[in-house]
């Protein structure tokens, strides 16, 4: 047992001021929200804090394809009437809108989570947190379901170059298909997704038997549930599954996936999760006591969502927060009764014992077909940096910046930001 737990914590307050569209169900407003949750609790006084650096083009592209991630680049709300081929072939436009600063709120997700895992794979820490992070469903070359970067497969990836198997969970009521499709071949990933399946629910991809392939197989693991199911049901799978997943697996670190739409309550899940039932599942995990990697993912009821990654950055620090939500800056968010607990959900649940014995017994099964702990001929380690030369030529030394350009700048190891420079806005979207 560790003694205690490093625990970084990656924020930058521009990934929470950008806008999908005033009927988009996607609110990273919800990030300010959860961030200034975490203050208001004095959680920062506990961990290192860090802005990420902005990911390059060149850094994307280690998954991406290098042609999405330039159109990506270029493409503005202004000019996309000009590409309509394109938006198409990169499946941009009602679920995966173009907004302003598109790119750049890719860039930081992204590089919270590739800096999350590079400071997981230099023991500069144990846990590291990225609630920005989570976008499982973007592919390689195409967007999918309000994801356009897939900033877990980054950042699997970078823990691949020091780890020979990194387990991958995911509890967002949504299947974590473009994870799962990334690492389908490959015995090096284990993918465990529990989601919701049926009724032509989004993706709408993945059943039990899809388990992997050539090398890959039984390496994705798929728990697919009906509606409505509860605390009790939901813990009591989850522990037995991963539990079993770790002691066969032998995983060097853990990447945990902790979408918030599988809460009840939620506008686009159905689950009768509560706030303490999500957590469980983060202390099941961190008890493991392995290299964790902690992300957000889903979620669109966003005080719901503020409520539950405070109450789970506690768990992970170890911390029991009072019921009673202390002043913040969106305290009227959480009006009238400003609690933490939610109400219980009362969507049926649909989830019978021997639908989730069922369930339970052939993940089991499959599991008994791998070997135990793959064993993997290491190469030597890639570096963790790549970055372009700073080109001079492009900024002209008579023209003055402003103060948070020249700070966007400097990447320090040590920079944390509580109050204006953290660029909120307190407005509802």
């Amino acid at each position: 047992m560790r003694s205690k737990e490093k625990i970084s914590y990656f924020y930058d307050g521009d990934v929470g001021s950008v806008y999908f569209g005033p009927n988009h169900p996607m609110k990273p407003h919800r990030l300010c929200m959860t961030h200034h949750l975490v203050l208001a609790y004095d959680l920062h006084k506990k961990m290192e804090i860090y802005r990420p650096h902005k990911a390059y083009p060149v850094e994307l592209a280690q998954f991406h394809s290098a042609d999405y991630v330039e159109f990506l680049h270029r493409i503005t709300p202004d000019m996309q009437h000009l590409f309509s081929n394109e938006l198409a072939r990169y499946n941009l436009g009602e679920d995966c809108p173009v907004f302003e600063n598109l790119f750049e709120f890719c860039q930081i997700y992204a590089g919270g989570t590739i800096d999350a895992a590079r400071r997981l794979n230099n023991q500069l820490c144990d846990i590291a947190i990225n609630w920005a992070g989570g976008l499982h469903h973007a592919k390689k070359c195409e967007a999918s379901g309000f994801c356009y970067i897939n900033d877990l497969v980054l950042g699997i990836l970078e823990l691949l170059k020091y780890h020979a198997r990194v387990l991958y969970i995911d509890i967002d009521v949504h299947h974590g298909d473009g994870v799962e499709e990334a690492f389908y071949f490959t015995d090096r990933v284990m993918t465990v997704s529990f989601h919701k399946f049926g009724d032509m629910f989004f993706p709408g991809t993945v059943v039990l038997k899809d388990i992997g392939e050539r090398e890959g197989k039984y390496y994705a693991i798929n728990v697919p549930l009906k509606d409505g199911i509860d605390d009790t049901s939901f813990t009591r799978l989850f522990k037995i599954i991963i539990s079993k997943v770790v002691e066969m697996y032998q995983p060097g670190a853990i990447v945990l996936q902790c979408g918030a739409d599988s809460l009840a309550g939620d506008r686009l899940g159905c689950f009768n999760l509560s706030i303490d039932g999500h957590a469980e599942c983060v202390k099941i995990v961190k008890k493991f006591n392995l290299p964790l990697l902690v992300t957000g993912g889903g979620g669109y009821t966003k005080e719901n969502v503020a409520r539950c990654w405070t109450v789970e950055t506690g768990v992970l620090l170890d911390t029991e927060l009072p019921n009673e939500i202390p002043e913040n800056e969106y305290i009227k968010y959480f009006a009238p009764d400003c609690l933490l607990n939610i109400p219980n959900g009362h969507i049926e649940n649909l989830n019978s014992k021997s639908y989730l014995s069922t369930i339970k017994m052939q993940v089991l099964e499959n599991l008994r077909s791998i070997q135990h702990a793959p064993g993997v001929q290491m190469q030597e380690v890639p570096p963790d940096f790549y970055i372009p030369d700073f080109d001079e030529d492009e900024h002209n030394p008579d023209e003055r910046m402003d103060q948070h350009t020249q700070d966007k700048q400097i990447q320090r190891d040590d920079e944390y930001y509580d109050g204006d420079n953290d660029n909120d806005h307190n407005m509802d979207m």
